[in-house]
């Protein structure tokens, strides 16, 4: 009877963490029959069923769910062991995580560099959407992790905070006018232009709207901050943006004295995730985060 490899108990702890083995072959790089293979195998070499595979989808069986700390003990042992064997960098392979569009046009393109030239072996692959679609994608398995507003409401996900975001109340002054603004009775008449409802601000606008007994029956949604904010600029309704943007773009800030929440970001994981690389990348992120003023907003600002 052969011994367990450490590629079986890779493709073991993927095909238990994702959401399916369609995803936890992707992860591994394997076709799923090639997965489901090493699988197979290590359940022959182990003498231990590890999947239930009678129902719609494979699930742990007892076995599965005890083997699941040990092999993630083996695959960080060898990580380790490369390591000290290795006199290049300390991360490698691939990282797939997730971010929304504000930290895209903020502080990403910095880390990524920066994660380049401290790390070239490490394969970084961002996806951008909002935290309701990184959350899930998270929770799947395919994401390594994400940086998201707010914890998560998901028991499978961890939280470390990250970073702040401060918004403020911003029109094109041609919209909002030279005089005092009754930001309530604006809204009545002009759209409100937002990211949609599964993004992070939309929390801190339902609870600016409710404290201030106002309602905004027309909306825009757009799911880029960029969109957004070229459309308040352009004069297409009213919304929020960073404080930093409001002025770089020469737009004319509302209600000043009505402050909207700070929104406080979070690197996400999944439970039980203990790799290395996400060790790693809890120390690194929270040193990178920065929702200063994106250069090229600012760039395209009138002049």
């Amino acid at each position: 009877m052969a011994a367990p490899s450490v590629k079986q108990l890779e493709a073991f702890w993927w095909a238990a963490s994702c959401a399916n083995f369609a995803t936890a072959a992707q992860r591994v790089h394997l076709s799923v029959s090639s997965l489901s293979k090493r699988i197979s195998e290590l359940e022959v070499a182990l003498g231990r069923q590890l999947f239930d595979r009678s129902g719609h989808r494979a699930v742990l069986t007892e076995d599965g769910e005890r083997l699941l700390p040990a092999a993630l003990e083996v695959i960080n042992a060898m990580a380790a062991l490369h390591r000290a064997l290795d006199s290049g960098p300390a991360l490698a392979g691939r990282c797939r995580f997730g971010v929304g569009d504000l930290s895209a046009l903020t502080w990403l393109p910095a880390f990524v560099v920066a994660m380049q030239q401290a790390h070239p072996r490490l394969l970084l692959e961002p996806s951008v959407d909002v935290g309701g679609v990184l959350e899930r994608r998270l929770a799947d398995g395919e994401l390594d992790f994400a940086v998201i507003a707010g914890r998560s409401s998901r028991s499978e996900l961890m939280s470390q905070p990250v970073g702040t975001a401060r918004f403020g109340w911003a029109a094109s002054p041609a919209l909002a006018g030279a005089g005092r603004v009754d930001l309530p009775a604006l809204l009545q008449r002009c759209p409100l232009v937002t990211l949609p409802q599964t993004a992070g601000t939309a929390r801190l606008l339902d609870d600016w709207l409710s404290a201030h007994r106002a309602t905004a029956p027309q909306r825009i949604a757009a799911n880029s901050w960029g969109a957004v904010a070229g459309m308040l600029r352009l004069g297409a309704g009213v919304g929020i943006l960073p404080l930093d943007w409001i002025k770089a773009l020469q737009l004319r800030q509302l209600a000043p004295g009505q402050p909207l929440a700070p929104l406080h970001y979070t690197l996400q994981w999944r439970r039980g995730d203990a790799r290395l690389l996400l060790a790693s990348m809890q120390a690194m992120v929270p040193a990178h985060v920065d929702f200063s003023v994106a250069p090229a907003l600012a760039a395209a600002a009138p002049a």
